[in-house]
């Protein structure tokens, strides 16, 4: 049994409210980057096989430093390795608009700036949703809620964002956007710097300790293992743990198929559906914005709500509203007011799956685990969107847009159908609103292995 976290002696939504909307800056400033980049490479390249190397460049290496960076982001704490790696993030989005005016951007150089801005969202976002539970101490609001709210934020955001991107790039130019883009890294440095309150994000392992708890007391001392372990102990600890967990790795190995297709689908095959269509990069702006106005809704209901509905039936139906029919609508060549209607349908179901994702994230890790674990898990379910936009750019290249689309959507369709009938889902329901996994402190990986699966709460 995990112990209790503790809370805060006064009630404070300060610290939820300054995470969200960092999270929010950020996140709106990386959708109106997913608009103008790919436009800005089709401009000046019109190659959907290098706009699919710009989107690899960027999310190769988002993965394998968000993968690494789990150990550090709970040694250093998320505070301080969210504000730095925005603000050189910022730096490096700057550059981009700058060098292109003055005529210094080759292509190999945008590679280098876009992997450079990779490398740094990837332990930023880990940082910023390992900050969530914690804030959610504070505020003293169920886990439920606090990632539900959560999952509003990234809607609205990845609502404003390309609807923002698309009016942006056809007014001003891909450019515009970028330079937007930038601006946001850097305010959102300057929110977790200065605004959050002292004390939240603070290391989880230092000194030989495991954590500060959310009242400012001392944390329990960890083992003498703990304490003499380095960085890949840390990262060992984290691997070990997220192995031991059926439900967790069924998830993991369904998001990293979905993820690459969704990946290729909005990088290069909305692009290329937007110009040979003639819709222009505003249509790809209002698509990607009608589908997250409604998962903005969606999102909402499932903080409202999510605690008493079944999560794996709404899980699987959400994910088959916003799956596969976007792909066909494309394919068949429907008019515009029908490819909103589907787009619409399907941010509302998708709205559902963040709250349940992170609920069930959240409960089965212990806190002092957060950051290695969430690391992994994100990492392996990312793993292929590096590759998402090189292969959907490849399969255009090679068969066309409508074959590439009905393609992936047929292989939407059945991963997210036939994973549903594999015996591990039934656990997304067992710990429900349990608050063990994400205490200060917890049992370690190794007791996790010995005890039995129903003895884990």
């Amino acid at each position: 049994m995990t112990a209790a976290a503790v809370e805060p002696p006064v009630r404070s939504f300060r610290p939820l409210a300054g995470v969200l909307t960092a999270t929010a800056v950020s996140i709106t400033g990386t959708r109106v980057s997913a608009v103008a980049l790919p436009w800005f490479v089709l401009a000046t390249t019109g190659s959907a096989t290098m706009t699919g190397l710009v989107a690899f460049a960027e999310m190769a290496p988002y993965v394998l430093v968000k993968a690494l960076t789990g150990p550090v982001v709970d040694r250093l704490g998320p505070r301080a390795v969210s504000w730095t790696t925005d603000a050189v993030s910022a730096a490096a989005a700057g550059l981009v608009p700058l060098l292109h005016a003055r005529g210094l951007l080759p292509f190999g150089v945008l590679l280098v700036m876009v992997a450079v801005i990779g490398a740094m969202r990837g332990p930023g976002d880990l940082a910023k949703s390992v900050m969530v539970p914690e804030a959610a101490d504070h505020a003293r609001v169920p886990l439920e809620r606090a990632t539900g709210l959560s999952g509003v934020t990234e809607r609205l955001a990845s609502t404003i964002g390309p609807a923002a991107g698309g009016g942006l790039v056809a007014l001003l130019g891909p450019l515009a956007g970028l330079a937007v883009n930038a601006a946001t890294f850097a305010l959102g440095s300057l929110i977790i710097a200065v605004a959050l309150p002292r004390g939240l994000g603070r290391p989880v392992a230092v000194g030989g300790s495991v954590g500060g708890r959310v009242d400012g007391s001392a944390a329990p001392s960890a083992t003498g293992e703990e304490q003499d372990g380095g960085y890949w102990r840390m990262f060992r600890e984290g691997f070990t743990f997220l192995r031991s967990e059926p439900l967790l790795l069924a998830v993991i190995v369904m998001l990293g198929v979905t993820n690459l297709l969704d990946a290729g689908f909005s990088t290069v095959l909305v692009p290329v559906w937007a110009r040979e269509s003639g819709h222009g990069p505003a249509a790809i702006g209002l698509t990607a914005g009608v589908m997250g106005a409604t998962a903005v809704v969606g999102s909402l209901i499932a903080a409202a709500v999510a605690s008493r509905l079944p999560r794996r039936t709404v899980f699987f139906v959400g994910f088959l509203l916003c799956g596969a029919p976007r792909f066909l609508v494309l394919a068949l060549g429907a008019p515009m007011w029908v490819v909103l209607t589907v787009f619409a349908i399907g941010g509302f179901g998708s709205g559902f799956l963040n709250p349940i994702l992170g609920a069930v994230l959240f409960e089965r890790v212990p806190r002092r685990l957060l950051g290695r674990v969430h690391a992994l898990g994100d990492s392996l379910a990312w793993v292929g969107i590096p590759l998402g936009g090189l292969v959907a750019g490849a399969s255009v290249a090679l068969f066309g847009l409508i074959p590439s689309l009905l393609a992936a959507g047929g292989v939407y369709f059945a991963t997210t159908s036939l994973a549903g009938l594999r015996s591990e889902w039934r656990e997304m329901d067992r710990l429900r609103g349990h608050a063990g996994g994400a205490a200060a402190d917890g049992p370690s990986p190794a007791d996790a292995e010995r005890e039995p699966a129903a003895a884990r709460r």
